[in-house]
């Protein structure tokens, strides 16, 4: 994520967006809080079919899906090149520095992650030896507008004490969304997560699990048929609003969630997310794979009805093999792709598409710390579906707010200075289809979100910030390159899952692939790095 320039000196708030360098010079990423040093300009580029015996595969992005596709590939046996917007790797976990404080832009929450270890055994290294993990309890805090939460963990016992305090009637209900949970987590997540859905006979052979999940429903919906107590209806279904998704809309295969964080926890990393993304890279560096930052791809060059390579912003072209982008896919395509390439992905398909939410994020230090607050907490408003549907379908920048209050500090002192907290709080907001000018806007919104705050979890706030910067739906698309600004690419809809997202193996370009949150099988941690193993079985093999 982009965010701020400097703050403003009378008042310590950052109020305006912070952007990463956009000059037509590329080097290595800054060090600072990576301290892995990787050469500007990397090998000798060149025809990869005449000067080098291994396929060169270019991977457009560095955040989490990029990273592990670029092992992956080297791995397998291709010469990889990593190619960066930014001024640092990371994407949407990139990192930002500010008087003291240290701020994971993006991802908070790590579920499933043998997802990583994967990563390092490929590798022959051992995860726990370069990023130490720890366990949430609880997984979050989920605070209503009358003062009452629900605190969210993975131990059973726990879990029915909270149903039965809020409603002891709803517990067989409750034991009956767990078993359908577990049912969504084999048959979506560990049956299709890693699988590339290429062809038709793909999908064929996925819908008889999709009608054992009961796909058609909405999450919402399916946690209702079970529950009736309206606070535990929010607190079973809110988990896709974590993945771009509205529960009303999108399918309840998604309960999945709900059964991997009780399989394998939420944690937290020490050192933040950026703490991965140091070890990502440092896996790379290893490999010899340059990252090269400050380099911004602005298209996939075509030959002969191939990707054949890509052109940075400096007119420097880059011969490749293969190109994967792990940029937004919608943006990719508008963007990157020739018209005259795409007769899948068109302009018209592109713009009619379902976008997810976008994201307003306020990261903000304080002076003292609130040891009452967990590292994970939902700080909702009074309402819940319509708030959802100015949100999702009214595009309306409603009044009133629901909030995921980020604080690293409760687990890692190290992300501020002595007797200080780290902070980010997000709020979900409509996609820039709002029309919402956010130049104008965003100091009054986060205004409104320190007196919430303060009124409800926070207090004393507004008189112990010490630093501060925004980002928002506009930042999204001007930083990080997403269209209309949306935080998670296409709304895991039913019909944008799956056989329906954007292929792993582009459906236009042969020689161009994609991985990330905005293909299958879409947002979340977990999500992009089994996009980059889907990539897997779709790529040419390469002949040792």
């Amino acid at each position: 994520m982009g965010l701020g320039h400097g703050p403003d000196h009378q008042t310590g708030f950052d109020h305006t967006p912070l952007k990463a360098p956009m000059n037509t010079t590329t080097h290595a990423y800054r060090t600072e809080g990576f301290g892995i040093p990787i050469s500007p300009q990397g090998p000798e580029l060149g025809n990869p079919s005449k000067l080098r015996q291994r396929p060169v595969a270019v991977v457009i992005g560095s955040g989490f899906g990029g990273l592990a596709a670029a092992i992956r590939l080297s791995v397998k046996g291709y010469e990889v090149k990593v190619f960066e917007k930014l001024d640092a790797p990371g994407g949407r976990a990139y990192v930002h520095h500010q008087d003291g404080f240290t701020f994971d832009a993006g991802p908070t929450i790590i579920t499933a992650p043998f997802l990583l270890e994967e990563l390092w055994a490929l590798c022959g290294k051992s995860f726990s030896d370069d990023v130490k993990l720890v366990a949430m309890d609880p997984f979050y805090r989920v605070r209503f507008a009358d003062g009452t939460w629900f605190d969210y963990n993975g131990d059973p016992e726990h879990m029915r004490a909270e149903v039965a305090r809020f409603e002891p009637s709803d517990l067989p209900g409750y034991e009956r969304f767990l078993e359908e949970a577990e049912r969504c987590k084999t048959l979506g997540f560990e049956g299709m997560g890693d699988m590339a859905f290429d062809k038709v006979s793909d999908l064929m052979a996925a819908i008889p699990d999709f009608l054992r999940m009961g796909a058609w429903r909405s999450l919402y919906s399916l946690v209702a048929k079970h529950m009736r107590n309206d606070k535990l209806r929010i607190v079973m279904s809110f988990h896709p609003l974590l993945i771009g998704g509205n529960p009303f809309a999108v399918t309840c295969a998604y309960a999945l969630i709900n059964s991997l964080e009780r399989t394998w926890g939420v944690h937290s990393a020490m050192g933040g997310t950026g703490a991965i993304v140091k070890g990502l890279v440092g896996l790379l560096q290893e490999r010899g794979v340059p990252l090269r930052c400050n380099a911004p791809v602005t298209q996939i060059r075509i030959k002969n009805g191939r990707a054949c390579g890509v052109e940075l912003q400096n007119g420097e072209f880059v011969p490749a093999d293969i190109v994967v982008s792990n940029g937004d896919t919608a943006w990719t395509y508008k963007n990157l792709v020739a018209p005259e390439h795409r007769r899948v992905w068109t302009d018209r398909k592109i713009a009619n598409g379902k976008y997810s939410m976008g994201l307003f994020v306020w990261y903000f230090g304080t002076s003292r710390q609130y040891k009452d607050v967990p590292h994970h907490m939902m700080v909702l408003g009074p309402r819940y579906q319509g708030l959802l549907q100015d949100i999702f379908q009214r595009h309306h920048l409603a009044d009133d707010f629901s909030l995921y209050l980020h604080r690293p500090t409760a687990t890692d002192p190290s992300m501020a200075p002595q007797g200080c907290d780290t902070f980010y709080v997000l709020s979900p907001v409509p996609q820039l289809d709002s029309g919402t000018d956010w130049a104008r806007h965003a100091e009054t919104y986060r205004a409104a979100i320190a007196e919430s705050l303060e009124a409800s979890v926070l207090p004393g706030l507004r008189d112990c910030i010490v630093t501060s910067k925004v980002s928002t739906p506009q930042d999204f698309q001007d930083n990080l390159w997403s269209y209309k600004g949306a935080g998670f690419g296409l709304e895991p809809l039913l019909l944008q899952s799956a056989w329906f997202r954007p292929h792993n193996r582009s459906e236009d370009v042969p020689g161009l692939f994609v991985v990330g949150a905005s293909t299958h099988p879409g947002a979340g941690v977990p999500g992009v790095l089994m996009s980059a193993k889907a990539l897997e079985t779709v790529v040419p093999h390469v002949k040792v």
